[in-house]
């Protein structure tokens, strides 16, 4: 559950009053069941806002060794720090980082086969899914092409592979790549069938060690044949960008690690940079308001585990100087 107040005035000390918003965001239901020693099905049912309903992740997994797992079905996309998990237990902030919900489509699910495993320090995945939906992106990100699995288009499809190294427990660093069409066929401009592709790239690191938490990443998104994407869907003068980038550096101390396991304290602060309009093509104007930076910093609760309170104020700073800055302070649970 999510409460969120922003303040009455934009950074230019103008701006119309926008009203405080409380939501549940999310429930969701796990469940899974080992059918012998080889084959396994996990998956999550989510409701959000309190009224949709939809399938988080899906999928039955063979397990043939450590090193090689085969897995099919809806499958969480593995890029980024917060998409594979993204439970309010696990990630620092009463809000997701912003580069993590719009370049990186948080939650972002699709449907598939891969395969994933680990040798030593190393693990890796990579999937064989469908492509993104570039009706739906914007001036403000790739959020609206995910398709979420339900009747998903699939005259493109898309691979997504990650690899992580993790020299000790506790601390691992890695990257992220997905590269695919996102037109499946069904745009076209002057008579012509219009290809899209789009790849996004990514690289993490997370430490948690002796109650810090440090984490960091920067991602990149790159499209083809922007400016005939823009005037098929209709842009006029703002559009999509040929680049995307964002990224964000944060850190955390739990105040009660040396003393308690159970319950923690932890403040924390994250820097974030966003820029949906990096690169827009010839004749397209940027959207400034997009190309903006985030100062959080806040502080969370955890009365037991699996139980957390977090509550933040959150700094937007932006190029068209109509960044509005808010209060967040959320609940959440997880078992």
């Amino acid at each position: 559950m999510l409460f969120e107040n922003f303040d009455a005035d934009d950074q230019r000390g103008a701006g119309s009053p926008r009203a405080s918003q409380l939501d549940f965001l999310r429930h969701i239901f796990y469940m899974g069941y080992r059918f012998d020693d080889r084959f396994l099905f996990n998956a999550e049912i989510e409701i959000e806002h309190a009224n949709e309903i939809s399938v988080e992740f899906a999928y039955v997994d063979y397990l043939l060794n450590d090193a090689l797992t085969i897995r099919g079905g809806m499958v969480l996309v593995p890029l980024g720090l917060v998409n594979e998990f993204h439970e309010p237990t696990v990630f620092l902030g009463a809000r997701r980082p912003q580069t993590e919900r719009r370049i990186i489509p948080t939650t972002w699910r699709k449907n598939g086969v891969g395969v994933l495993g680990s040798a030593g320090p190393i693990a890796y995945r990579a999937y064989l899914l469908n492509g993104l939906d570039a009706t739906g992106f914007s001036a403000q990100g790739l959020r609206g092409g995910r398709q979420k699995g339900s009747r998903a288009l699939a005259g493109d499809f898309g691979f997504a592979g990650r690899v992580d190294v993790t020299p000790t427990p506790g601390v691992f660093v890695g990257a992220g790549l997905f590269t695919g069409g996102a037109d499946h066929g069904q745009l076209s401009l002057d008579g012509r069938t219009l290809g899209v592709g789009t790849t996004i790239v990514e690289l993490h690191g997370q430490a948690q060690v002796r109650g810090f938490d440090l984490r960091a990443l920067y991602a990149r998104a790159s499209l083809s044949n922007v400016a005939a994407l823009n005037t098929a869907l209709g842009f006029d003068g703002v559009g999509i960008s040929d680049t995307m980038q964002g990224g964000y550096v944060q850190i955390g101390y739990d105040l009660l690690s040396q003393f308690s396991r159970r319950i923690g304290m932890t403040p924390y602060y994250r820097w974030e940079r966003l820029n949906t309009q990096s690169d827009v093509p010839t004749g397209f104007l940027a959207d400034l308001s997009q190309d903006g930076t985030f100062h959080t910093f806040g502080v969370e609760v955890r009365p037991r585990p699996g139980i957390v309170v977090k509550s933040d104020y959150e700094w937007l700073r932006n190029a068209a100087r109509t960044g509005r800055n808010q209060f967040n302070l959320s609940l959440g649970y997880a078992f």
